[in-house]
């Protein structure tokens, strides 16, 4: 992957990529291609639950939680994807992510350092 996208903006709250039906094959949309390069590039992955099909990351620019998840699940690779703004009480309550826990981390089951929330 060697586009560069546009960072999460203060105002964004939710990115829904789409797949484009060619003639021969699918493809990803460019929002889905920037949701990916986000998670991948410039978001820190804090959790997951569903079986790994949900997914925490935190924009280690501002602190905000995201939550990925396919909401096509039942399509090849799950479809694309859906990248939305979620309170810390969901990071904490569905992922476990403790904004507040002592250790610089932040974080608890196991979530990687840098996953509280901004001024936590």
């Amino acid at each position: 992957m060697t586009a560069e996208f546009q960072d999460l903006a203060p105002d964004e709250h939710l990115l829904v990529g789409a797949w484009v039906e060619h003639e021969t094959r699918t493809t990803h949309d460019q929002v889905d291609g920037r949701i990916l390069w986000l998670v991948t590039r410039r978001l820190v992955a804090c959790g997951h639950a569903g079986g790994g099909w949900d997914q925490l990351y935190r924009d280690p620019r501002d602190g905000r939680f995201w939550e990925l998840t396919f909401p096509h699940g039942s399509v090849l690779s799950g479809g694309p994807r859906r990248l939305e703004w979620v309170d810390a009480s969901v990071a904490r309550d569905k992922y476990g992510v403790d904004e507040n826990a002592a250790g610089g981390g932040g974080a608890s089951r196991g979530a990687p350092p840098g996953c509280r929330g901004a001024g936590g």
